[in-house]
């Protein structure tokens, strides 16, 4: 049995599942699209194919066996996109929690249904109807739990609004022992450069005491200053609207030391070393033109 522990975004990782990307369908047609930067990508003619996003995602499972991590990979379903795991399900202390995700995509959830039975049906939450949540909008952090949202009356015309506030007060009921902070997120349907589609594309604690963060991301300014003020001014790597897009803040902690990271990001990649962290970089440049990178992909159940 596997005895699930997360309080946070960094401590040394034991266990996670990794999505695949082996049997992702064709390209999606643009109505078929959740979001703006892959529609941005099917019509320029770039849409990432299966072997190059295949590669990506075996240099990642190569750097989680260098560091001893068990991985999962789920069952490949025919023609559907299993890269981003984050999405499906995230872990809090020691309960894994469904995501209450687009209808379409239920069947990812039942494809790493081996994983979960692995695990004490009693530590499994299902979230009620009214619920809507996914993992990129969930970041235990110590005490805290970071939850990213959109409550605007417009929530439904957003397909890039995937958390509401009944889903922030579900996780403060759930976890009455946690300060659950939410941030409301900058949001579009047609331009990548301004809508954080999850907290982490704008937003995530690294090292013991650390964060990446893009102003623009929060639409509120005063959550960003929090957030600023929260780490200290001089712990925080600031990203501009590029970088953003381009998810430099979707990297992924193995430990308070380790991160992985896409290799083209290097102004971020220096800033890490001169702080003394190890950064494994590998290639993810063909995932992230579906606006998910890293984090997005990870499904992390134990860490120490």
């Amino acid at each position: 049995m596997l005895k699930l522990n997360i309080q946070d975004e960094t401590s040394r990782l034991r266990s996670v599942v990794l999505g695949t990307a082996k049997s992702c369908g064709p390209i999606p047609k643009l109505e078929e699209a959740y979001d703006p930067k892959s529609m941005e990508h099917i019509l320029a003619g770039t849409y990432p194919k299966e072997e190059d996003m295949v590669k990506e995602m075996d240099a990642f499972a190569k750097v989680f066996a260098k560091y001893d991590v068990q991985v999962f990979r789920p069952r490949v379903l025919k023609d559907c996109n299993q890269i981003f795991t984050r999405d499906i399900a995230f872990v809090i202390e020691d309960k894994l929690v469904k995501a209450n995700i687009l209808p379409d995509r239920e069947k990812e959830f039942e494809a790493i249904k081996y994983v979960l039975n692995k695990i004490d049906e009693d530590q499994i939450i299902h979230p009620p109807q009214q619920v809507h949540i996914e993992g990129g909008d969930v970041m235990p952090w110590g005490e805290y739990i970071f939850m990213g949202t959109y409550t605007g009356t417009d929530y439904a015309d957003y397909i890039t609004a995937r958390t509401n506030k009944e889903a922030v007060r579900f996780i403060a009921q759930t976890f009455p022992h946690k300060k659950v902070k939410a941030f409301e997120l900058r949001k579009s349907n047609t331009n990548a450069k301004e809508n954080a589609l999850h907290l982490d594309c704008c937003f995530q604690p690294i090292g013991k005491n650390m964060a990446i963060l893009h102003k623009n991301g929060f639409l509120k300014e005063e959550e960003y200053y929090w957030l600023l003020d929260f780490f200290g001014k001089d712990q925080v790597f600031e990203i501009n609207k590029e970088e953003m897009y381009q998810m430099m803040s979707n990297v992924f902690s193995i430990s308070p030391k380790v991160v992985v990271s896409e290799r083209k990001f290097t102004r971020l990649n220096n800033w890490l070393r001169e702080r003394e962290f190890i950064v494994e970089e590998i290639p993810y440049a063909e995932i992230s033109k579906q606006e998910g990178l890293l984090r997005c992909s990870t499904l992390p159940l134990v860490r120490d």
